[in-house]
């Protein structure tokens, strides 16, 4: 790694999966030079690496995200779709079973990306290391960070094989993952403690990647079956993500007292006989399993107010997980990521780099988005046993009874299930359900009946194996 010739005008970005490799592409917009740190050696090409176990897991990318990465990445999503990722209708290619009933298969409102992690990451990685400003110094550990309290002027890094030394920058942008050592780095310049909440649904996930039955293996839609809270406890849910190359990557997951077993032998059954339907299960019974299955209890909501603490050093940011940790289930991680890119250049441009108070603006500002998925994912896990000492507040309880209804309604009003799929997108906030017409229609309730089975069609479910 060559030395900058102008430290001040540096950014160093730490971490190099999905949130970090987006903040050094914002980033380059608006510094001379970028240098992303990163414990592994990465890949030339979508595979597994040592630092993100959870790869292993289905993920999503809302279209609130993918419109933030494509105005960092112009053209991505085409590039994802070359290389084999789906992007999908939402709720058109979507198949759900919500708590309150079967969602009809609305017209499209919003949409997703559908890939392995592998895929996303190589793809995003390969088009922002492509460009000249932004260096990648692999297989090197952060020791800490370099400054006092009033001010961090760079990064302590150990790479494999070499000494310990200083990478200096005049910003500093910590996307570590759950894993972040931020809060302690702060208290060692002389900071106090970060505020911090953890709400732990006690969930645990089991997934395992399957060979779609070769009818099936392009324009699948989604499948997800999901608890009813008011009757199933511990709740059990599962979802079949179909992604590239004519797989389905599917994940299971229970509550405390209704985990999913790790054992592969198990996988079939626990899809057909413990979630509220059999769908999947049958789905399955169809494909082909082609890995083991990766199983993980990493999936505590956890979040650190670093944009409430009294006082905050010049040239220090924290995103993405780092700052802010969801359960899986929702996901929202990669889209928050995303957003929180696009909002530090945009702070940094407005302000002017190097500007006095400029790190506590942006960490102010990507407190926005955080704090929308935050809601959204803590508002339904605070109802969990064990999820919290205190339990939920009466406050969560009324929330929690109004979307209820909400998500009853979008059962059978099309124009509501758009409303919540504005939000669940983070392309709108949530007080968009809050208009009048929408309390009114939550007051009417459904217009159309309830379904009484899985909205697959017939040429689906042949293709499928299923008739």
């Amino acid at each position: 790694m060559s030395e900058p010739s102008n430290p001040a005008r540096t950014a160093v970005v730490l971490g190099g999966s999905h949130a970090g490799m987006l903040a050094a592409r914002a980033l380059a917009d608006v510094a001379e030079r970028v240098v992303v740190v990163e414990r592994d050696a990465l890949p030339d090409g979508p595979a597994p690496r040592k630092g993100l176990p959870q790869a292993r897991h289905a993920h999503m990318l809302w279209s609130g995200g993918v419109r933030a990465v494509e105005e960092l990445l112009p053209g991505v999503t085409e590039a994802l779709r070359a290389a084999g990722a789906r992007r999908t209708p939402v709720t058109t290619d979507m198949v759900v079973m919500g708590a309150r009933g079967w969602f009809r298969r609305w017209p499209e409102s919003h949409h997703v990306i559908l890939a392995g992690r592998d895929l996303l990451d190589a793809t995003i990685r390969a088009q922002v290391l492509m460009d000249h400003r932004i260096e990648l110094l692999s297989s090197a550990e952060v020791l800490g960070l370099e400054g006092d309290a009033g001010t961090v002027t760079g990064v302590r890094v150990r790479a494999r094989g070499s000494q310990e030394r200083v990478v200096s920058g005049g910003l500093v942008v910590d996307a570590t993952g759950r894993g972040s050592r931020a809060g302690r780095w702060l208290e060692e310049l002389g900071l106090p403690a970060v505020e911090r909440r953890e709400v732990d649904a006690g969930l645990a996930y089991a997934s395992r990647l399957y060979r779609a039955p070769e009818q099936a293996r392009s324009g699948y839609p989604v499948v997800n079956v999901q608890p009813d809270p008011r009757e199933d406890v511990p709740g059990r849910a599962g979802f079949l993500l179909p992604i590239e190359d004519g797989h389905w990557i599917v994940t299971l997951n229970g509550t405390r007292g209704g985990e999913p077993s790790p054992a592969d032998d198990d996988f079939l059954r626990f899809a057909r006989e413990e979630l509220r339907h059999p769908v999947i299960g049958q789905l399955l019974e169809q494909a082909e399993p082609v890995s083991g299955v990766s199983f993980t209890r990493a999936t505590v909501n956890r979040r650190h107010f670093y944009e409430r603490m009294p006082a905050w050093p010049e040239n220090f940011v924290v995103v993405g997980d780092a700052l802010a940790a969801y359960n899986p289930l929702y996901g929202h991680g990669l889209a928050v990521a995303a957003q929180s890119a696009v909002i530090l250049r945009d702070v940094v441009r407005r302000r002017g780099w190097g500007a006095a108070g400029l790190s506590r603006r942006i960490q102010k500002a990507v407190a926005r988005p955080v704090g929308t998925a935050w809601d959204l994912a803590v508002g339904q896990d605070v109802f969990c046993e064990g999820a919290t000492e205190e339990g939920p507040t009466a406050r969560d309880r009324l929330v929690a009874a109004y979307v209820g209804r909400l998500m009853l309604t979008a059962t059978g009003n099309g124009r509501i299930a758009r409303r919540v799929t504005d939000v669940t997108s983070l392309e709108r906030g949530p007080e968009v359900l809050l208009s009048p017409s929408v309390l009114l229609a939550a007051a009417l309730g459904p217009l159309k009946p309830a379904l009484n089975g899985p909205p697959l069609t017939g040429d689906e479910l042949k293709r499928a194996g299923l008739e």
